[in-house]
């Protein structure tokens, strides 16, 4: 689909319906699909590693329904004007026709994404717990 020039600039490659990413068990694929400018992939299930590594590496990924599924890649066939439009604070996307699926996130995949926070970015907005904790181990167990 992204050899068609109506597509060429798309940030959601489409067309997986099911199992999107299995077999690829290492971060190569989210970073491919980054380096692309790909942000976003929607499919019906998602392979779990894949799955996994998208929000690892800043790739939003949204399940929905078959039905759905195809209601929006209907839309998105009608070409270059036909764009789909993720929010993720909104946690909807919104097709050419000006209708609107919502989808689910975990809140802290959310929060993560929405600030470009990785798994050490996270760690490092509790240093100040972690610090503490730190100063009251040494309080109370010296010999550590």
């Amino acid at each position: 689909m992204l050899n068609k020039p109506a597509y060429r600039k798309a940030k959601n490659p489409g067309r997986r319906r099911t199992n999107f990413g299995c077999g690829s068990s290492r971060e190569h694929a989210p970073w491919a699909l980054l380096d692309f400018g790909i942000t976003c992939v929607i499919s019906t299930s998602f392979g779990d590693i894949f799955y996994n590594n998208c929000f690892k590496n800043g790739v939003l990924r949204s399940r929905c329904r078959r039905k759905t599924w195809e209601k929006l890649f209907d839309d998105a066939d009608r070409g270059a004007n036909a764009t789909l439009t993720v929010d993720l604070e909104k946690q909807e996307v919104r097709g050419p026709d000006g209708g609107v699926v919502k989808f689910d996130i975990d809140p802290h995949r959310k929060h993560a994404l929405l600030n470009g926070l990785d798994e050490v970015g996270v760690t490092m907005q509790k240093q100040g717990k972690i610090e503490g904790f730190e100063q009251k181990a040494k309080q109370t167990r010296p010999w550590v």
